[in-house]
């Protein structure tokens, strides 16, 4: 829990009903009857919610279709009154929630931007004093004096979004508002809440859960208008997964510890080493930039979800030789095998994995359906199954990273999963010569020269 001092927004034991009629006529005599007699149906959309987010917080609501996001961020907003609990929110409350909402279709965007920055709390001289600023952040040209009702969703987006950012808010609500636009304006939305949070608190809901955990210091699940779990947003992201899936194929028939590792590995066809070398690689691997990776030995009780149609029994790196590796450098070949059992009869089934790093956000990943699809692979009950990527090892960043591992059966756009192991493999990358960015990409060549001299 956060200091009283510095609570910039405290929930407490919030819930909001609606009243669900079956025939408009109910409606006409709940009125008539003055609470005498009930004609409807509560339906409670959230109930005993309770939390509270420290200034300088991003924390990310996240939960399917229907679980009580949008209706949590009315109520924090104050657009919405809950029956029951308690919001406190300290300072000024700008939000991005419904694509649009607030923006009066028949008015131009520069009289929507003095409308909605008036309802925020600017007076019209801070409004002039900012419109310039607001109008280069949309970046919508001459549309800004055309009726709002011609936009594209990107445009409206594009507009709400510079509204708030300029309002001097402290407090930041944002419903979706990234899930529509260019990569473009995405990007500057991204820089600037990141910059928003060094001071103040954001509230996001997305099911973009990249963008949860790349943006967010905690996370909160909702389900059926509860709150289901609080915690890191890889830890909640990850359970998110597990509940989606649940939704579409059932709940999980694996217990959350499976699996019998297999002794050692079985040694793989050779990974031909092309003639691809990074042209610093004998500079940086003799010194101290050199990208070392401590590669951990599979965990047969980690954390895994699936219907249980296969097994995943064990994961490993190995190296151009067969052998399994324990440390490699970022650059070097590598081979990483999933060893799998069936425990139905399977028609085609698919073996991926996710490479993420200790934030839950996703670097590389890749998975056999499309090598395979014209050759699919019939696997009986109780036989044991195998799939190898050979790749390139991504130079690293230090820090902790894991394979995320998984076998299903179906297509790459609908599929059941029948294991899903959340960090099958934990690398640890502790020194590395990446300058920027997640990983690095072996280069295979780098030049600077002369283009030109003075004079000539």
């Amino acid at each position: 829990m956060c200091s009283s001092g510095n609570i910039a927004i405290s929930v407490r034991g919030v819930g909001k009903f609606f009243e669900v009629y079956e025939k408009p006529s109910h409606r006409l005599l709940q009125m008539l009857c003055r609470g005498k007699r009930q004609f409807f149906r509560p339906f409670w959309a959230l109930a005993d919610i309770s939390f509270d987010v420290a200034r300088g917080e991003c924390v990310g609501v996240i939960g399917r279709n229907g679980a009580g996001k949008s209706t949590l961020l009315q109520i924090v907003t104050g657009t919405l009154t809950p029956s029951v609990g308690e919001v406190y929110a300290r300072g000024r409350v700008a939000a991005l929630l419904e694509l649009g909402s607030g923006f009066n279709p028949e008015f131009t965007g520069r009289e929507n931007v003095y409308l909605n920055a008036s309802i925020l709390g600017l007076s019209t001289r801070e409004i002039d004093a900012k419109y310039d600023a607001i109008a280069a952040f949309a970046d919508i040209g001459e549309y800004i004096d055309q009726p709002v009702k011609s936009y594209s969703s990107g445009m409206v987006v594009r507009l709400a979004f510079a509204v708030v950012a300029h309002v001097d808010a402290e407090l930041l609500i944002v419903d979706e508002a990234l899930a529509v636009g260019d990569v473009f304006f995405t990007q500057k939305c991204m820089r600037f809440l990141r910059r928003f949070m060094l001071e103040h608190t954001i509230l996001f809901v997305s099911h973009d859960v990249a963008a949860v955990n790349s943006l967010c210091t905690r996370a909160i699940l909702l389900e059926h208008g509860r709150i289901k779990r609080m915690g890191s947003p890889k830890e909640i992201t990850e359970l998110y997964l597990e509940d989606l899936y649940a939704s579409m194929q059932g709940r999980s028939e694996l217990p959350a510890e499976t699996g019998v590792a297999l002794p050692g590995s079985v040694p793989f066809s050779d990974a031909q080493e092309d003639n691809f070398r990074d042209m610093r690689r004998d500079f940086i691997n003799a010194g101290p930039l050199r990208n070392d990776i401590q590669v951990f030995r599979f965990d047969e009780r980690g954390a895994a979800f699936g219907k249980g149609g296969a097994m995943i029994e064990n994961v490993v790196l190995n190296d151009a030789d067969g052998a399994a590796l324990r440390w490699i450098v970022g650059g070097e070949m590598a081979t990483l095998r999933v060893f799998c059992r069936a425990r139905e009869d399977l028609h085609s089934p698919i073996v991926g994995f996710h490479l993420k790093d200790k934030l839950g956000q996703l670097l590389m990943g890749d998975n056999t359906y499309l090598a395979f699809a014209d050759r699919p692979l019939h696997v009986p009950a109780g036989s044991a199954f195998a799939a190898s990527f050979s790749f390139r090892m991504p130079v690293l960043a230090v820090g902790e990273y894991s394979f995320a591992v998984a076998v299903a059966t179906g297509t790459q756009a609908e599929h059941v999963q029948h294991q899903w192991r959340h960090d099958a493999l934990i690398l640890s990358s502790v020194t590395t010569s990446v300058c920027a960015g997640l990983m690095g990409i072996p280069m295979l060549d780098i030049s600077l020269s002369l283009l030109d001299t003075e004079g000539s």
